[in-house]
């Protein structure tokens, strides 16, 4: 069965599914950044005449697919097409003016990959349980995020904004209350939720935030960004400008950012990459420095990590076992940590630790968690998680990897796109434990256990069990304090 919902562009037709929930996809909120709109901020779509189908997705932003072993780790689809910039909702069979909660997804993937609409970011269960679901597809790689003299940088970040303007305007329509709407992203999705925080682009488009493996610590500086700019116009032998790169074509161009990043990763150097050296992501937010929110910033925050994010990076690409003694005090040091210092605190929490396993709980810190406490810190009532459940895969190595934690957000343990990251018998009552978490945050601003405080550092660890601990790793917090 079809229905029909109003916005201002137009009447959109989707479909009702056999549980009741209603879902749109694919629904245009800016118009083709292509053209004469290319490397620009995104414009208002174009109104239609009569109903437009809402029943398949969309294009999504161009990309280059995931490197192997990524390509069948992390969920990712690509569907070709210009009109890239539009968004699926999914919703109770409600009418407008219902008032229900909105969720509004910011999917990862280093700003170079994923979409909002892979299968694993289907947001039926959102809407099965009361809140409407809305996941959305921004510009990615140098469309989104080059520095371009003469083009705005942080397109793909103008594209949310452009997002959530929409769905101020709009939601109502698929019962949704623009008042109560929550934004949620994983990995570069929180940090773009952090950038939107730290510099107000978000101020007034969304009322609370959940950030999952990101927060504000990862940006560009200008200076490095050029140089990343000029990296890749060297590699592809045009001038650094908007009208040489978007002579490019697309088929030479993606590739070209996917070599950039494979360039970057086997050398490593801050002489070339600057910052970056250290994160390996060529394409982010650019931004003169960190800019954490604060306690005036009006939005209610949910911050976390995962107990072991770096070991995705290190187990598939069998480079747990190549780190070095040496390699590992490198790494710490570039880090800003003292290896003779920091160390031994680490090795003392995971006696008989190889230098690589070593290596994650350290990265780990500095990519993650240490980001996701600064963020709760700033944020007074903000609340903090740490995801532990560790995936039987790869031989229980792979830990409580990076993204882990998704199928169990949007409780799609089924879904066989996490198959290759969770395994056979992921726990149910864990999905239903954070799922349930997600969905009481976005309704009343609770998930359900005490907030964070710098006295008690109350943090909810999701793990066999789900119950919170008073500052889990302290020891090794206590080491970047006036560091990171």
């Amino acid at each position: 069965m079809t229905v029909r919902a109003t916005t201002r562009q137009g009447t959109v037709r989707g479909r009702v599914g056999a549980d009741g929930v209603v879902s749109f996809l694919g629904i245009p909120y800016a118009a083709p950044p292509f053209g004469p709109r290319r490397f620009r901020p995104p414009c208002p779509p174009e109104p239609w005449t009569g109903v437009r189908d809402a029943t398949l997705p969309g294009p999504t932003a161009p990309h280059a697919p995931y490197a192997p072993p990524f390509d069948v780790l992390v969920p990712e689809n690509s569907v070709p097409g210009e009109e890239c910039l539009n968004l699926n909702i999914w919703t109770p069979d409600a009418g407008a003016g219902a008032g229900l909660p909105v969720m509004v997804w910011l999917h990862g993937g280093a700003f170079s990959n994923g979409s909002g609409s892979a299968p694993g970011y289907d947001g039926r269960a959102f809407a099965r349980d009361g809140v409407v679901c809305v996941t959305l597809n921004y510009r990615l790689g140098a469309d989104g995020f080059l520095r371009l003299p003469g083009a705005p940088d942080n397109r793909g970040l103008l594209d949310q904004v452009a997002a959530l303007r929409w769905i101020q305007d709009n939601i109502g329509a698929f019962g949704g209350d623009p008042e109560r709407v929550t934004v949620f992203g994983e990995s570069a999705g929180a940090m773009s939720i952090g950038v939107l925080l730290g510099t107000g682009l978000g101020r007034g488009l969304f009322r609370r935030a959940i950030l999952q493996s990101g927060a504000c610590h990862h940006f560009l500086r200008p200076s490095t960004a050029d140089l990343i700019t000029a990296r890749l116009a060297a590699r592809l032998g045009v001038e650094p400008a908007p009208d040489a790169f978007a002579a490019v074509p697309l088929d030479v161009l993606l590739p070209a950012q996917a070599d950039l990043r494979a360039e970057m990763n086997a050398r490593p150097d801050p002489a070339l990459w600057g910052e970056a050296a250290l994160n390996l992501m060529p394409f982010e937010p650019v931004s003169p420095g960190l800019s954490l929110p604060g306690p005036g910033c009006g939005v209610d925050l949910m911050v976390g990590a995962n107990r072991e994010e770096y070991r995705l990076f290190l187990v598939p690409t069998d480079r747990l076992d190549a780190v070095t003694g040496e390699g590992l005090r490198a790494a710490t040091a570039a880090y800003g940590l003292d290896p003779g210092d920091a160390l031994p605190v680490y090795r003392a929490a995971r006696p008989g630790a190889s230098p690589g396993e070593l290596l994650d709980a350290v990265a780990t810190d500095w990519f993650y968690r240490i980001p996701a406490i600064r963020l709760a810190e700033s944020v007074p009532g903000s609340y903090l998680y740490a995801f532990a459940w560790r995936s039987p895969r790869f031989g229980g190595r792979l830990g409580a990897c990076h993204a882990l934690e998704l199928p169990f957000v949007f409780d799609r343990l089924a879904d066989p796109s996490y198959a290759p990251l969770v395994g056979p018998r992921p726990p149910q009552a864990l999905a239903d434990a954070m799922h349930s978490a997600w969905v009481s945050f976005a309704t009343s601003g609770d998930p359900g256990w005490p907030a964070y405080d710098t006295g008690t550092r109350s943090t909810m660890v999701f793990g066999e069990g789900a119950a919170p601990e008073p500052d889990p790793g302290r020891e090794e917090r206590l080491l970047w304090e006036g560091l990171r």
